[in-house]
């Protein structure tokens, strides 16, 4: 059973989106604004998300991004905008495909079924290792290489914000964007918090934690993990 998370302040077009679902045997999730779809998607990630653009905390184009810092799950945006460039706006964002309400739920479910039967993306890991430990971002699990050892325990919090640095190996994550994608809108400037889960979790994965080697500081802008 696929599970699908309903993004849309619209209490009409989420209550048919989630009948029409659920008659199809689908698990279905809403958020009626952005702060509560991250929170959803990061707890439980969903196989899709459908997402209006109009929220009443965020732009549409905020969520778009906070996802695609640490997934690449389909995300179908059903919007009234009809111009063009919000269209372009939205697939640049990192969006799978664009309905403009009023739609043909027929053609709606089409497109859901053909987001979801796409394969995971390539560069998407299901394990990573780092330093001595082996992580399975999809169990959240960390166990020695080795083999040998009891298995590291991190919190949820840690968990979110340590799966795009690995989910993303090389490529520099910035810090508004982990702050968004963990405790949502209204953090980014709370780096304070960015500094602290980071200490901890080098004190967990690196084998000298002052001078890292895999979770990798970018000064003023965001971090990096190095394989």
């Amino acid at each position: 059973m696929s599970r699908i998370l309903i993004v849309d302040d619209e209490p009409q077009m989420a209550r048919a989106l989630n009948i029409n679902l659920k008659a199809r045997h689908y698990d279905v999730a809403t958020a009626p604004d952005g702060a509560t779809a991250l929170q959803l998607a990061s707890r439980n990630p969903p196989d899709a998300v459908i997402l209006d653009l109009g929220l009443p905390d965020m732009p549409g184009i905020d969520v778009i991004h906070g996802l695609r810092v640490w997934t690449s799950l389909p995300i179908i945006v059903v919007s009234g905008r009809t111009e063009l460039t919000a269209k372009v706006a939205a697939l640049d964002a990192g969006a799978d495909d664009y309905l403009t309400k009023p739609f043909l739920m027929e053609e709606f479910l089409a497109r859901l079924r053909a987001v979801l039967r796409r394969p995971p993306a390539l560069d998407e890991p299901g394990t990573v290792n780092i330093a001595r430990w082996r992580v399975d971002l999809a169990a959240y699990t960390a166990v020695p290489r080795s083999g040998k050892g009891q298995a590291l325990h991190l919190t949820p919090t840690e968990w979110r914000l340590i799966t795009p640095l690995l989910r993303n190996p090389g490529r520099l994550v910035t810090g508004r964007q982990l702050l968004q994608a963990v405790w949502g809108p209204g953090h980014e400037h709370s780096t304070n918090y960015l500094r602290v889960y980071i200490a901890t979790l080098r004190r967990k994965f690196e084998p000298d934690p002052p001078r890292p080697r895999h979770l990798i500081t970018e000064p003023g802008i965001g971090y990096r993990f190095e394989p």
